[in-house]
């Protein structure tokens, strides 16, 4: 038996062979990879999707949050940030008009802080004392009416006041019930030398846990302002007499324009002078109060407790996932249909140029 000779090939057949083997592998590739792509990326949204839910769920089944209400003389506005002993504003910024004078604005005054309960103003001194303290309570409302109680006593009176909690409900018969409150600060002004002993009485309104004093000396400032008012009431005075000496129209206007100047800058030094005298006159105490923490027993829990605590949170969380996937299975459903779109145009354009080439 003879084995039959096979026609030899030309070399561009033999190319053309091997091309259209080539690209066939390569498209099987190509397809490969596509496929794995795709089985990846959905995966990858199935678990994206699945942490979305999971997130989203008790975002949407908690219930609104607490809101701290006004008390007091200033009010402060929801979102806004407490700063105990100072006014706030309702954006949430601190007020301008608190009762303690900067550093910057008394002249490189020296400020001191202590803690002692002792003599706060030096002789021959000007001295801005301010107290802060922190206090733990087992009724913040009473504890606020009892710091101002003893403010009022000590010929001060209250600034600011804060009751922070929750929200109180209102039966439909109109009786209302106060909201339970765990936190809250007052701030008093009392005379500087009624400072430590309202201090210490805060002893009796509960556990004092932290408290200090701090002292600025404005001096210096004081002193200034006092030479400046008086240079300016002697400016003003002059200028008033030379308006009755003016001798014409223009001499009258000037004078008149400098009497303006000198007189608008002596009214600023004098409010200044006012303001700082007050607050070396009225220390300023703030107070933050927490509610004492009640103390717990300890009561282990066994395998059994832990299995039910376990199967409890299992549910929640279940839960959770199935209240996210029901807020996103909308937003799915559209991304679907986008994604049905554009997969057909692509699909319909490929179609148009395989024919085009063919």
């Amino acid at each position: 038996m003879t084995t039959p000779t096979l026609p030899a090939l030309r070399d561009d057949r033999v190319d053309a062979m091997e091309s259209v083997v080539f690209t066939r592998i390569a498209d099987e590739r190509l397809t490969r990879r596509k496929r794995r792509r795709g089985v990846g990326t959905g995966v990858g949204a199935a678990a994206a999707v699945l942490v979305v839910a999971a997130v989203i769920g008790p975002m949407l089944s908690m219930p609104p949050g607490t809101a701290s209400f006004d008390s007091g003389v200033v009010g402060v506005a929801e979102g806004g940030a407490i700063d105990p002993g100072f006014g706030v504003a309702g954006d949430g910024a601190r007020d301008l008009g608190a009762p303690v004078a900067p550093e910057s604005a008394v002249g490189g005054a020296a400020s001191d802080a202590t803690t002692e309960s002792g003599s706060l103003n030096a002789p021959d001194r000007e001295i801005i004392a301010t107290g802060s303290s922190t206090v733990e309570v087992d009724d913040v409302r009473s504890a606020i009416e009892q710091i101002s109680d003893a403010a009022t006593a000590a010929d001060g009176y209250v600034e600011s006041s804060q009751v922070g909690g929750g929200y109180g409900v209102i039966p439909l018969d109109g009786a209302g019930s106060q909201p339970a409150v765990s936190s809250g600060w007052i701030t008093v002004r009392v005379p500087a030398d009624a400072l430590p002993s309202v201090m210490d009485g805060l002893s009796a309104v509960g556990d004092v846990t932290a408290t200090s004093v701090n002292r600025s000396d404005v001096t210096e400032q004081t002193v200034d302002l006092r030479a400046r008012v008086a240079a300016g009431e002697a400016s003003v005075a002059r200028l008033t007499e030379l308006m009755g000496q003016a001798g014409s129209v223009a001499d009258l206007i000037a004078a008149e324009s400098a009497l303006a100047e000198r007189q608008a800058q002596l009214d600023s030094d004098r409010s200044v002078l006012a303001s700082i005298q007050s607050q070396v006159a009225m220390s300023s105490l703030s107070v933050q109060l927490t509610e004492r923490s009640q103390t717990v027993a300890a009561d282990p829990a066994g395998f059994g407790d832990g299995l039910v605590a376990g199967w409890n949170g299992l549910i929640a969380t279940l839960n959770g996932v199935v209240i996210g996937l029901g807020f996103l299975l909308p937003w799915i459903a559209v991304a679907g249909v986008v994604v049905l779109v554009v997969w057909g145009v692509r699909r319909i354009v490929r179609k148009r140029r395989g024919s085009h080439e063919a």
